[in-house]
C-alpha cells in the first residue's frame, strides 16, 4: 500500500473510532435526559461509524487470526500501562488537572487486568482452546473488568458497588 493512502486509512480509522465512542456517550446522555429517540439516533449512527472503522481496519490488513490479534491487543494494553498513562498522569499532575488524574488512574489500573486477561487468553488459544471466560463484568464508572461468577461487591479501583457493573 502506498504511504499516503495507508496514513489516510489510519487517520480515518481513528476518526471513525472516536466518532463511534463519542456518539455512544451522546446516546447515553440523551437516554438519561429522557430522549429515547435521540438516543436511538446516536446509537445507530455510532454503529455506522464502527462499520466504517472496521472497513478501514480491514483495508489496512489489521484483522488477523485470533492469536495474532491477541498479540496486538496485549501490546496495546502494555503500551498504555508502561508508557501512555504514566506519561499522561505526570502532565495532568503538573497541571493540577484533578479530573484527568482520576480518569488516567482509573484507566491505568483497569488496563492491567485487561493485559492479564489477554495473556491468559493467548495461552488458551496457543493450546488450541477458546479463552476460559464465563461471565465478564465491567464497572460502568472506571472500566474495571472482572471475570467470574459475579461482580465484585465493591470495585477495587473506584469503590462503587456491584450494581454499577455491566455483565457480558
Amino acid at each position: 500500500m502506498k504511504p499516503m493512502t495507508e496514513q489516510n486509512l489510519k487517520d480515518a480509522f481513528c476518526g471513525e473510532s472516536k466518532a463511534h465512542m463519542k456518539y455512544l456517550a451522546f446516546a447515553d446522555k440523551a437516554e438519561k435526559e429522557g430522549k429515547p429517540n435521540l438516543a436511538k439516533l446516536f446509537t445507530a449512527i455510532a454503529y455506522a461509524e464502527s462499520v466504517h472503522a472496521i472497513n478501514h481496519l480491514k483495508a489496512l490488513d489489521g484483522l488477523q487470526e485470533s492469536l495474532a490479534n491477541l498479540d496486538v491487543a496485549w501490546g496495546g494494553e502494555d503500551f498504555e500501562i508502561e508508557s501512555m498513562y504514566p506519561a499522561y498522569k505526570v502532565v495532568a499532575e503538573l497541571e493540577e488537572e484533578k479530573k484527568a488524574i482520576k480518569s488516567f488512574n482509573w484507566a491505568l489500573e483497569a488496563e492491567k487486568d485487561h493485559r492479564d486477561f489477554y495473556a491468559q487468553a493467548k495461552e488458551a488459544v496457543k493450546a488450541g482452546n477458546d479463552a476460559n471466560v464465563s461471565n465478564v463484568y465491567v464497572c460502568e464508572v472506571c472500566g474495571h473488568t472482572h471475570v467470574g461468577d459475579s461482580a465484585p461487591e465493591k470495585c477495587p479501583i473506584c469503590g462503587v458497588g456491584s450494581d454499577k457493573y455491566r455483565k457480558f
